[in-house]
């Protein structure tokens, strides 16, 4: 029979190994997020390299201005080929945690340094290929494809996360917890795919613009790595991944177009999705949160009182488009389950 003293040292033990495993999570995501800004900074370093590129004039809103003028054979397996190899040894990592791991953990698993691996792998591969062969996806797909792909993630992610946080001010969409359950588990494949596609779509050129999307696309292939590690759910860090689509959003739209252009659709659009929904997840107070709610309103009236008022709508363009488009995915999401129940319920009467 185990003494005061024996207890005492066994849950002092399992403290530590808890608080141990913690510090790996924080450890892996620091260093990933360093690994992303360092990377970031050799693509800038190494584009000199790619001044012997010739390009095509830009041609509209519906072009990808970088891509070979003459693709080859070689430069589309290049892409289509590392694309693959990366987007099937993500499904196989994920299928591999989801049966075998299962678990939450507060540190890592050995998995997950297996993942961290092959996605820095698959990120050097890209500079590469990109400094060789130079052309990403996007000499063979539609540049709508990139965004709509990631469009639809971040209203993924409102939908899985309505009954955490609601969806207005606290306040959730009366969705079936069938339909959340199956956007939890399968969501791991679906964002893989849209973010190795996103990844792969643009060659590793330094435009800020580029820079800034494929910083992000590595922080969202390092969340990815830590799947089933607490760190991975941690609020502040998944609201951050949400949020920085407003950094990028906007400051795209100001370098295509200047202050006198459309970014703020984007700034005030990404900032009332923080106000409505995504703070609301974060467990502030009710000063913290009027006090947001106060500074998001004061921002508005400063802009728009030198914009002008007739463009406010602006304001709500975003924010509708995303809400219906969560009500649309859970419609269909619930087809889905509907007639996939039906089937089952013919298979199992026959």
């Amino acid at each position: 029979m185990a003494g005061p003293n024996t207890q005492a040292m066994t849950a002092k033990n399992g403290f530590l190994s808890n608080l141990s495993q913690k510090s790996s999570g924080n450890l892996a995501l620091w260093g990933g997020i360093i690994f992303c800004a360092l990377f970031t900074g050799l693509i800038a370093l190494l584009d000199y390299r790619l001044d012997r590129i010739a390009l095509l004039p830009d041609q509209g809103v519906a072009w990808y201005y970088w891509k070979l003028p003459d693709p080859t054979f070689w430069t589309r397996l290049s892409v289509w080929g590392l694309y693959l190899l990366h987007q099937l040894s993500s499904f196989a990592l994920i299928y591999y945690a989801q049966t075998r791991i299962k678990r939450y953990t507060p540190g890592l698993h050995p998995f997950n340094l297996l993942a961290l691996g092959v996605n820095a792998l698959f990120i050097f591969f890209h500079l590469i290929q990109t400094h060789i062969f130079y052309d990403g996806l996007a000499q063979d797909v539609s540049i709508f494809s990139s965004q709509g792909s990631v469009i639809v993630l971040l209203v993924w992610v409102l939908l899985m996360e309505n009954n955490r946080r609601g969806m207005f001010f606290g306040q959730k969409l009366p969705i079936g917890q069938e339909v959340i359950r199956f956007a939890r588990k399968y969501h791991g494949y679906y964002f893989s795919w849209a973010v190795i596609y996103t990844f792969w779509y643009h060659p590793m050129v330094s435009t800020t613009g580029h820079l800034i999307g494929v910083f992000y696309t590595m922080l969202l292939l390092l969340q990815s790595s830590l799947m089933f590690s607490r760190i991975h759910t941690n609020r502040y860090w998944t609201v951050t991944l949400e949020v920085l689509v407003l950094i990028h959003g906007t400051l795209v739209a100001i370098m295509q177009a200047g202050m006198d252009g459309f970014w703020p659709m984007f700034f005030f659009g990404f900032l009332s999705m923080f106000v409505i929904t995504q703070m609301h997840g974060l467990g502030l107070n009710h000063l913290w949160r009027w006090l947001i709610f106060a500074a998001y309103l004061a921002s508005m009236l400063v802009i728009y009182n030198w914009r002008g008022w007739s463009n406010l709508n602006e304001v709500i363009r975003i924010p509708i488009i995303d809400y219906l488009s969560v009500i649309i995915l859970a419609l269909l999401f619930w087809l889905g389950l509907f007639i996939t129940g039906l089937f089952k319920k013919r298979s199992q009467a026959v």
